[in-house]
């Protein structure tokens, strides 16, 4: 990845962190925050940050609100999700809706992902 850490971003990461959407809160608080394999919340990942990620599985998960199904939300995060598959990561795109729907089954989309993931890197 071009540098760990773009310390450029990492202000921005830290208000996102502060600031999350309640979707973001629900995913974290209801789910990640205690999952047995870590995940961090707004991960700077070279010129990007990740809504969540887990290193362990390599894997990162975007939640998207409205403004990704614009013609330039869909190009920025494809541009996005090619840079960071080049350097090995797998990209899950959750719909905010999905959050407030079906809370469980992303829930457990998410834990066969990441078990998925784990044992493909063994």
């Amino acid at each position: 990845m071009e540098r760990k850490y773009n310390k450029t971003i990492i202000p921005t990461a830290k208000m996102l962190r502060k600031n999350m959407t309640k979707e973001e809160k629900h995913l974290w608080y209801d789910f990640l925050s205690t999952y047995p394999v870590r995940f961090s919340r707004q991960k700077v990942l070279g010129k990007y940050i990740a809504d969540f990620y887990c290193a362990k599985a390599k894997l990162v998960i975007e939640l998207d609100g409205s403004g990704h199904y614009t013609e330039e939300g869909k190009q920025y995060d494809e541009e996005r999700t090619a840079f960071l598959q080049e350097y090995g990561l797998t990209v899950i795109r959750i719909a905010n809706s999905e959050i407030h729907r079906h809370f469980p089954g992303v829930c457990k989309y998410l834990d066969t992902a990441v078990k998925q993931s784990l044992s493909q890197l063994r």
